[in-house]
């Protein structure tokens, strides 16, 4: 193991700024090619991102590669609520908090069959927020969940139909929850909530490709899902004044999900990527967290709970690259997400309907370097959920929200 490889491979672990994704709760975004083309990125030639897209690709990778990713997204959207008899009685919008997907990767070929490779980028996070003094800050007016996975890989080259990878992953997050406090009788805000923790967890992934021909090539991706047990600390601020705090306790399981995915080479120049992603949702059951040691005993209750019964769901993407010249290339996607969230498991944590993304991308690249642009349009949709007991209102709806989305990538040769 040379210094050069050993000290790129380190940097591509621990060079991973905080990351933040915008309105919803799975991020994709993790290159500006990936971008480009809608999240269809499986099967493309010498990019290190392979580690993050389909680890079974970067058996396409010749010699030794470095690459950063920076993606831009920027949440907007609208709000109505409701009281118990259907009128309204709030209106409003988000405040917008834009935030960054970083992504770092490293790949080296070992030899003809072997291949190493780690990647440190974002599969879940997200951000919201909410005027304070609102009816709907009684339900959140700021969440926020950080998260980073780092995936070292290994790859092995079977023939030239077959390849395999399979890689750990560290994922690492924080989780900081904001909301006032209501009193359903007096119907008034009683004091101000916060609950933030972190967490370290472990899972592991797999792919596989097959190439029928020069083609036409399938690749099947599984990533495992993540169990966290999340330590916090709780602090609530009460309208009479002061503060009580209080130890916290919650699991948080992000989900597994599966990527099958169909590659088709028009000629030299141009191909097309199919893909479909399917995310067990279903984990994500409820948010419930536990409460002990406060400072003041007998105020605050041991269990805060909130159902939540998400649906598995599916992602469909396609994607178009074209290649110009040897140093020029266009790409375009687009990307249908549907809602895993249901009318009673809805909140404005994550206040997203199903999505839509379109987007465009160009790309410039020499021997040594490659450098690439994308921009993107999230329709995020509409979506109603019903209040919970402690809420300000009866039912929400949240509607006009959309995604404004810029990306850059930079790779290098060695």
């Amino acid at each position: 193991m040379n210094k050069n490889f050993l000290a790129l491979g380190l940097a591509a672990a621990l060079l991973a700024p905080q990351v933040a994704g915008a309105e919803g709760f799975a991020i994709n975004e993790w290159s500006a090619e990936g971008v480009a083309m809608g999240g269809a990125r499986m099967f493309a030639e010498d990019d290190a991102a392979n580690v993050a897209y389909n680890p079974a690709s970067i058996t396409k990778v010749k010699g030794e590669i470095m690459k950063s990713s920076y993606t831009y997204l920027s949440p907007h959207g609208n709000y109505k609520l409701y009281d118990g008899a259907g009128k309204e009685i709030e209106d409003g919008k988000n405040v917008v908090h834009a935030g960054w997907a970083v992504g770092s990767y490293y790949v080296r070929q070992i030899n003809d069959k072997e291949w190493f490779g780690i990647g440190a980028f974002p599969r879940f996070a997200m951000v919201s927020e909410f005027e304070r003094a609102s009816k709907a800050s009684t339900n959140a007016f700021f969440s926020k969940l950080n998260g980073v996975s780092v995936t070292p890989t290994y790859a092995h080259k079977f023939d030239k139909k077959w390849s395999a990878a399979v890689g750990a992953e560290i994922n690492y997050v924080g989780l900081e929850l904001q909301k006032n406090s209501y009193h359903p009788v007096a119907q008034m805000n009683v004091g101000a909530t916060q609950t933030e923790g972190e967490s370290y967890a472990l899972g592991w992934n797999a792919a596989a490709n097959y190439a029928f021909d020069d083609k036409n090539e399938i690749g099947v991706v599984y990533r495992s899902r993540i169990t966290h047990s999340l330590e916090a600390d709780f602090k609530m601020y009460p309208a009479t004044g002061g503060k009580i705090t209080a130890d916290a306790y919650g699991v948080v399981t992000l989900p597994d999900s599966w990527d099958i995915g169909y590659n088709h080479k028009f000629d030299k120049k141009t191909r097309l990527e199919l893909k479909a992603t399917r995310t067990n949702w279903s984990t994500y059951d409820a948010l419930n967290i536990s409460l002990s040691n406060p400072s003041v005993p007998g105020v605050l209750p041991s269990d805060v709970n909130s159902a939540k019964n998400w649906e598995s769901g599916w992602r469909y993407v396609i994607g178009l690259e074209h290649n110009f010249s040897d140093k020029y290339a266009a790409m375009a996607g687009f990307a249908f997400d549907e809602s895993s969230i249901p009318y009673n498991g809805g909140d404005f944590m994550v206040p997203t309907g199903l999505r839509r993304t379109y987007s465009i991308g160009a790309r410039y690249n020499d021997k040594k370097q490659t450098v690439a642009v994308a921009l993107g349009w999230m329709d995020v949709g509409n979506l109603d959920f019903a209040g919970h007991a402690t809420d300000a209102y009866k039912s929400a709806h949240a509607y006009d929200s959309f995604t404004k989305i810029a990306s850059i990538s930079y790779q290098r040769k060695f």
